[in-house]
């Protein structure tokens, strides 16, 4: 599964420095595996089918390449890394044309609630639902 997302950057997304504040990367890898679902119905319907509460994050980091600024045109590349039985890897890419600007991962996993609370499901029930 390999998905790819847009963004424009804009005066707001940035520092008074003029580069990109960092947790913006982080807003849009979360918006790029987002839009990457909406083909399927979304993350509500989605997880409604699945009778899970949220197909929610576990870990992430990322690492920053090259500033981003004010008018770039971000291409950010969702790339499927791993699929475990409790968790979904997933890469991302963001570039500015042939400018690599981060690199980014995510760790996901299908939360169900049980008895206990909220517990990560198996993945292979997502990964069915979005083959």
């Amino acid at each position: 599964m390999q998905h790819c997302y847009q963004v424009q950057v804009s005066f707001g997304d940035c520092d008074p420095a003029g580069i990109v504040y960092y947790p913006n990367t982080f807003r849009w890898m979360d918006a790029c595996f987002h839009d990457a679902l909406r083909p399927f119905g979304g993350h509500a319907a989605i997880c409604q089918e699945l009778q899970a509460t949220g197909i929610g994050l576990v870990d992430s980091g990322a690492q920053f390449r090259t500033p981003l600024r004010d008018g770039d045109r971000l291409n950010i590349r969702l790339t499927v890394l791993d699929w475990a039985r409790k968790t979904l890897t997933l890469g991302y890419e963001g570039h500015v044309a042939e400018r690599l600007a981060f690199t980014g991962k995510e760790v996901r996993c299908l939360f169900q609630p049980t008895a206990k609370g909220l517990s990560a499901g198996n993945m292979s029930l997502l990964r069915d639902r979005l083959s």
